[in-house]
């Protein structure tokens, strides 16, 4: 005991209010760990994302409307966040099933992090993620539709607003879940239904006055609808109101997600 106590500079190591190298590190590891795979986890999106835009601009041409330039103009930018918030809640919700599935959750829960700073990791490396593959899809997008960049601000904000609420979703989904079949259903019958009745391929205001009151109940709608904004000048719904339901969202899913950690809600054995 005196040997061990007698070595120079042993005590406990101290981060400050924040373990920035831990945040930053696990943080690091999600983006990267969701974006590794290049074949599947890249090219996957735009490859399905320029399928979508070929076969409307296929569509158009076959029916005599022209090109279709607006229409895919239109679509596109709602494609674009459509892939980004898919990916964040891909990366977040897929690395809590695989790692509880590998039995190596206990490497980050005696990590030196804390609950906020775990949150705050996972969130920022899904939403990275998210981001990086919005990205290279909107590149791919320019094959077919005419990208504006008409408000940066509100691009950037809905953009970080729609990975967060995914990334939110993902990491609860992944916590409360024992099995990939979970992941598969929350998908299959609650993500993908909000997001193709959010407005990505028709616009809201041409709905009935019920089809358009139901719709604004969904805050995808208000992600969709806020990005392309930013890109094209248009939008269904005030951009103050979109704003206050997404932060308003993401907090209340922020909180429950702290708690969770907090509590070892389903990680602790």
């Amino acid at each position: 005991m005196n040997g061990v106590s007698s070595i120079k500079g042993l005590g406990t190591r101290r981060f400050g209010a924040v373990n920035w190298l831990g945040l930053r590190t696990l943080a690091w590891r999600e983006c990267s760990r969701g974006l590794k795979d290049y074949n599947y986890q890249l090219l996957g999106p735009i490859v399905s994302s320029l399928l979508y835009l070929a076969i409307f601009h296929l569509a158009m041409i076959t029916v005599g409307a022209g090109g279709g330039a607006p229409l895919l103009d239109f679509i596109a930018p709602g494609l674009i966040i459509f892939v980004a918030c898919e990916k964040a809640f891909e990366n977040a919700c897929g690395s809590f099933i695989f790692d509880k599935h590998e039995r190596v959750i206990a490497d980050l829960l005696m990590a030196p992090l804390s609950p906020l700073e775990r949150v705050l990791g996972y969130l920022g490396g899904s939403s990275a993620a998210g981001i990086v593959v919005g990205g290279a899809v909107a590149i791919a997008a320019l094959l077919f539709a005419r990208l504006g960049l008409h408000d940066p601000l509100a691009l950037l904000f809905f953009l970080l607003m729609g990975t967060i609420l995914h990334g939110l979703i993902g990491i609860l989904v992944g916590i409360w879940a024992e099995k990939w079949d979970s992941y598969s259903a929350v998908h299959t019958f609650l993500l993908l239904p909000l997001s193709f009745l959010s407005g990505v391929f028709y616009r809201v205001d041409g709905l009935p006055e019920l089809g358009q009151a139901i719709i604004r109940f969904n805050p995808v709608f208000y992600v969709i609808d806020g990005f392309r904004y930013g890109m094209t000048g248009e939008a269904s719904a005030p951009l103050a109101t979109g704003a206050i339901v997404l932060l308003g969202v993401n907090l209340a899913l922020f909180f429950v997600a702290f708690g969770w950690f907090r509590r070892g809600y389903r990680l602790k054995p």
